[in-house]
């Protein structure tokens, strides 16, 4: 028997054959490409993801003989994006991402509704899906009209996969259509939005069946025509299944192009006001909170593309002993930003800068700089009772021994390295796929990583990296505060 995790990026699908014990049997990716037809849009094709996907498999197959032996599917992916479907099943337009912000006015409108905030546990940020919509009926009144289905991007391969229409609970919490303490859409939510609740996939929990995978699929592939597909989960609530955060007082700071600080939760704990993130967890009577800032290694990759050289380049020449603060400051909102500030208009900049800087110092800076973002996160949790004493370090930018330092100690956690290996969304949608075809328990496959190494923070540049913070909180002006 074998398992299949589809992990949809921004920039790639990623495929993962696993066996019924969990471990890894094959991994593949496909890569394509998004379109930005304006400033601040970004849109994608959904018919590239079928090709991705129809190619990854098609390797997996050929690759691994267990491939015919599959029995169950979970499918992650990047959330908020909008794919609009007429009657016949055909898409309208591009889906629209997770970083598009044109619906930033539409966004504030829906925020400033009475009872959106209390309903959906979340402000509504320009990302989510809801304004989205609200932009289409504005702009695109024809396209508006055609709308018989709205399906986050996992969604949409699920009904590829099946031929139903369905998503799970941690990916719809972020549309601002889901009452997110009761699990379900809201119909206050849907007309605050100008939408109806039969425009909406069914809702099933990530870790159960959604489906069966279509008959013509299953001949074409090679496998049984009794595999189940699960219902799944957003990106960040399948990586906190492939790394096993499940559990209140558990957490993981990712390192990507964006940057996340999440915690599992065990019950429902909304704090709009702080700009966290309030989701369903992908298993059930479960929830996880997160701060999220856009430019991570984002951030890191800017300056390297502007100095003409790579991010590895850039942070070689600081080594792996922890500096003091250095005097130049660098804000991290190249794209604005999302917790605490909630405005897609804010900008990133540097201060300090003198004629005896170096690219070095602008280098240290960046990361200081993403740093203190994430602090901004975690004083946002700590906001609502939850202090994390240890969290998992995860993504591209965890690679760099100095970073992890430096966030250890702004933090003031210790920061638990996975061993090498297999984790992550791709092995988190796996799992989902194990339960909900009946393998195993979420308690029994849910599990976390082995650790390889602690970094803990370093005492005696805690008190200058608190009195940092202070200053690079005071450039904020009249922007948001954390409570």
């Amino acid at each position: 028997m074998a398992y299949l995790g589809i992990d949809l990026g921004t920039s790639g699908l990623r495929a993962l054959l696993v066996s019924d014990t969990g471990q890894p049997l094959g991994a593949t990716e496909r890569h394509y490409d998004a379109a930005h037809p304006q400033s601040g849009w970004s849109e994608q094709d959904p018919a590239d993801w079928i090709t991705a996907l129809e190619g990854a498999v098609a390797e997996l197959g050929a690759a691994h003989p267990e491939f015919a032996g599959l029995r169950g599917i979970g499918v992650s992916g990047h959330m908020h994006g909008a794919t609009l479907l007429d009657a016949s099943g055909a898409v309208i337009r591009p889906c629209i991402l997770w970083n598009d912000t044109r619906s930033h006015a539409e966004a504030a409108r829906l925020d400033a509704t009475e009872g959106v905030r209390a309903l959906s546990g979340n402000i509504v940020f320009p990302g989510f899906t809801a304004p989205k919509l609200e932009w289409v009926r504005a702009h695109e009144p024809e396209n508006f009209a055609r709308i018989d289905k709205v399906l986050l991007p996992t969604a949409y391969l699920n009904h590829y996969l099946t031929g139903a229409f369905f998503a799970d609970m941690s990916d719809s919490a972020g549309t601002s259509w889901l009452d997110t303490g009761a699990r379900d859409w809201s119909e206050e939510l849907l007309a605050a939005g100008h939408m109806r609740r039969d425009q909406m996939p069914a809702l099933v929990e990530g870790s159960e069946a959604g489906g069966t995978l279509r008959p013509d699929l299953a001949a074409r592939w090679g496998v049984n025509a009794s595999v189940v597909v699960a219902g799944g989960a957003g990106d960040n609530a399948a990586a906190a299944c492939g790394i096993g955060t499940m559990n209140e007082g558990q957490g993981f700071v990712s390192l990507g192009t964006s940057g996340v600080l999440l915690a599992a939760r065990d019950g429902y704990h909304p704090a709009p006001e702080t700009a966290l993130h309030t989701f369903c967890h992908a298993v059930p009577e479960r929830w996880y909170q997160m701060g999220v800032m856009l430019s991570a290694t984002d951030s890191l990759n800017w300056l390297a593309r502007i100095t003409g050289t790579t991010p590895a380049e850039l942070t070689a020449p600081l080594g792996e002993a922890l500096q003091a603060p250095g005097r130049v400051r660098f804000l991290p909102y190249l794209s604005g930003e999302r917790t605490p500030h909630n405005d897609a208009g804010i900008r990133g900049s540097f201060t300090g800068l003198g004629a005896d800087t170096t690219r070095d110092d602008m280098a240290r800076a960046v990361l200081e700089g993403v740093a203190f973002g994430l602090r901004d996160s975690q004083r946002a949790l700590e906001a609502t009772g939850l202090r994390l004493e240890r969290l998992l370090a995860i993504g591209g930018g965890a690679r760099s021994r100095y970073w992890l330092k430096l966030i250890a100690t702004v933090l003031d956690v210790t920061l638990e390295l996975p061993a090498g290996g297999e984790f992550g969304a791709a092995l988190g949608a796996a799992r989902l796929g194990m339960v909900a075809a009946g393998e195993a328990s979420v308690s029994e496959v849910m599990t976390a990583p082995e650790i390889s190494e602690e970094i803990a923070p370093e005492p005696a540049l805690t008190e200058a990296f608190d009195e940092a913070y202070t200053r690079f909180r005071a450039a904020y002006g009249p922007t948001r505060e954390i409570q």
